[in-house]
């Protein structure tokens, strides 16, 4: 053990003399727990970090697999759905022609029967035949 220098080692009233090497000693131990503490604080950053990066590659790699499934789907639904009910093209396609073919069945039953129904409405308008109202009384006084 190491003490103080040979011309400090009087002893001064009241102070007691203390090794150096063991306070040497205190304060490398307190830098060796300071750095270990450190030391520890980084790994436990790094694996905060490592885990955040995980997580997030396994976030993509699921969400691209949903995107495959749901593509996957889409196009079994497309299929299935152009077996049974067939292309909507064709659809609307006969739906208009249907309705063009009863647009002009009726233009023709218009120019067909305009004349007899002009006719009859004329005749119905000029043939007036005036006659008391059935709620009318005649007083004969």
């Amino acid at each position: 053990m190491t003490f103080l220098p040979s011309h400090d080692r009087q002893t001064l009233p009241g102070i007691k003399r203390t090794p150096v090497c063991n306070m040497a000693s205190q304060s490398t131990g307190i830098q060796q727990l300071l750095k270990a503490e450190k030391q520890a604080a980084e790994k436990v950053a790094e694996a905060r970090k490592r885990k955040a990066r995980r997580l997030k590659q396994a976030k993509e790699e699921a969400q691209a697999e949903i995107e495959t499934y749901r593509s996957q789907r889409e196009a079994q639904y497309k299929k299935y759905e152009q077996s049974v009910l067939g292309s909507r093209g064709d659809t609307e396609t006969k739906i208009e022609q249907n309705t063009r073919k009863k647009i002009r069945e009726i233009e023709d039953n218009v120019n067909k029967n305009k004349e007899y129904a002009l006719k009859k409405l004329l005749d119905f308008v000029y043939d007036i035949q005036p006659e008391l109202h059935q709620n009318l009384r005649l007083d004969a006084k």
